[in-house]
């Protein structure tokens, strides 16, 4: 086994005579050649047991100058004392053997690896890999390449803790240097076995990148409470969370490991660890592809829909809504688990929305299917269009998550076109009303409306009404029709909001006045792009 050297065999030793598995073994050696740990678990059995045999006369040596494994390395310092000197039991591991090494080899062989509870055993095998793939097979996602990755019981973090001390004393003993960082980290070796057969079985390569994820959660009750100990020794890493069902989570372990004292980690648990009996078993096995975004424009012909579910106090308001009629058909087609709605800003229920429509975006969460080309979409659209004539979408597209920001930026920046009818309790005549064409950029300011009070904190906002363009119909009705800046509340500007909105038009008239309908006609978004029809 070339990658190992001279200095490595004290370890080796020591950790198949406690029970350590070939791929843990390595991974202490600090060996990063990829391939090595994907030779079958036998043979790396046989090639350790060679390598022990081949360094046997080498053992008065073995502290002698050698190469360094190819890992980044922070060097202990050989001259501390105390407890990294002894083990759990105040004795100093002893090196074993050769001839003890080659009987620990033969009846480890079977059984459980002490520190990786068998993740780097039975779980790197072929019926595994295929008992994944078919898992992924059968939900039934499209996905051009794969991200793997790989949850651990927290516990397995305590268990490599140990077994690093003892081999550190060890090494120390012998008067070599060892760093934690010289370990190769159990889930990177995990994944440069396990990537390979995954990408074969597949048919697709393993891309970091990848917006799909197939995930595997492994646990091990026989051992879970083994790092309660140190929730006594470290209280300050281990606070509930409202979303976690236990305070010992893998990140909370590892914090804690770092506060403890060794002496104290050697007094509450064994150094090296025992063998368990059983294996870890496989929890879970996920799959999720990384969000898809739609966007468009939506027109809202209706002044009895709402842009969202109306629901007050538990009940249901209105039957449907502009997200409802719009998802509903996207859901179906991307076979997504959920969506998120997001739109540049929103009218009220009664308020229509013509023109161009007002720009919308949804995010739909772990969608099976994720390619549609333009004609598929320009289908769906139509598909969504004739479902109802309380709305209809145009230029539906996918889009990236960094280009809904466009969106969001015309809620505040943009301008937007209103058309509202007016009733006034006063009897008016055309020159009553001439003189608003005449106003431009009439500053407001609004405080916040009585009817959004409950949803939006009190605040004095100032805005903006570019233009106003009056339209007379009869001695009590006039049409308005107002390019504003975005965020303009466009009812209260009207009847005022008692006082709250100043100046308004009741107060520009000198008699009160009231909105009877309000339509948006143009949000001035310049996004998403037109499409051509």
């Amino acid at each position: 086994m070339s990658s190992l050297t001279e200095k490595d065999r004290p370890i080796v030793q020591l950790l198949l005579n406690t029970g350590t598995c070939p791929r843990c073994i390595l991974r202490f050696c600090g060996v990063g050649s990829q391939m090595l740990y994907r030779h079958p678990h036998k043979d790396l059995m046989k090639d350790l047991q060679e390598f022990l045999q081949n360094n046997q006369e080498k053992e008065d040596t073995a502290c002698l100058d050698v190469g360094d494994p190819p890992c980044k390395r922070i060097r202990l310092e050989h001259s501390e004392e105390g407890a990294d000197d002894v083990n759990h039991n105040g004795a100093i591991p002893q090196v074993p053997s050769a001839d003890e090494g080659n009987a620990a080899m033969e009846s480890s062989a079977g059984k459980v690896c002490n520190v990786c509870l068998g993740i780097l055993q039975e779980f790197c095998e072929a019926d595994f890999v295929k008992k994944v793939c078919q898992k992924v097979n059968s939900a039934d996602y499209q996905f051009t390449s794969f991200v793997f990755s790989v949850s651990l019981p927290p516990q397995l973090s305590v268990r490599e803790r140990a077994a690093w001390l003892g081999v550190k004393q060890e090494m120390r003993n012998l008067g070599l240097p060892l760093a934690k960082d010289d370990i190769v980290q159990l889930k990177e070796a995990y994944k440069w076995i396990i990537h390979p057969q995954l990408s074969e079985e597949l048919g697709v390569p393993s891309d970091g990148k990848s917006l799909f994820e197939v995930s595997v959660v492994f646990a091990h009750r026989e051992t879970d409470e083994e790092c309660h100990f140190l929730a006594t020794a470290c209280p300050d890493c281990f606070k509930p969370a409202k979303n976690k069902q236990s305070v010992f989570t893998r990140m909370a372990v590892i914090k804690a490991l770092e506060k403890i004292k060794e002496e104290d980690f050697l007094k509450h648990f064994p150094c090296p660890p025992g063998s368990p009996k059983m294996i870890c078993d496989a929890l879970e096995i996920q799959c999720n592809n990384g969000a898809v975004f739609v966007a468009g424009r939506y027109n809202k012909y209706s002044r009895n829909l709402p842009q969202t579910p109306w629901i007050i106090d538990g009940e249901r308001k209105l039957e449907s809504s502009v997200e409802e009629l719009i998802s509903e058909h996207l859901m179906a087609e991307f076979k997504a688990d959920s969506f998120n709605f997001s739109s540049s800003g929103r009218e009220d229920v009664d308020v229509r929305t013509l023109g161009n429509g007002r720009p919308f975006a949804i995010e739909l969460v772990n969608p099976r299917r994720i390619h549609f080309t333009a004609e598929e979409m320009k289908r769906l659209q139509q598909a969504i269009n004739d479902s109802s004539d309380k709305i209809q979408v145009r230029d539906l597209q996918l889009v990236t998550r960094e280009a809904i920001g466009h969106m969001k930026e015309g809620e505040e920046e943009k301008t937007k076109t209103y058309s509202a009818l007016i009733w006034t309790d006063k009897a008016i005549q055309r020159e009553d009303i001439a003189f608003l064409d005449d106003i431009k950029e009439l500053k407001l300011d609004q405080k916040t409306p009585l009817r959004v009070l409950h949803r939006r904190p009190l605040a004095v906002r100032c805005r903006l009404i570019h233009t106003m363009r009056s339209e007379y119909i009869d001695e009590h009705h006039f049409r308005l029709h107002l390019k504003t800046q975005a965020g303009t509340y466009i009812k209260e500007f009207v009847h005022g909001d008692f006082g709250r909105t100043k100046p308004n038009i009741g107060s520009l008239l000198n008699r009160t006045a009231d909105i009877l309908e309000l339509d948006v006609e143009s949000v001035d978004v310049d996004w998403p792009p037109t499409l051509a029809d």
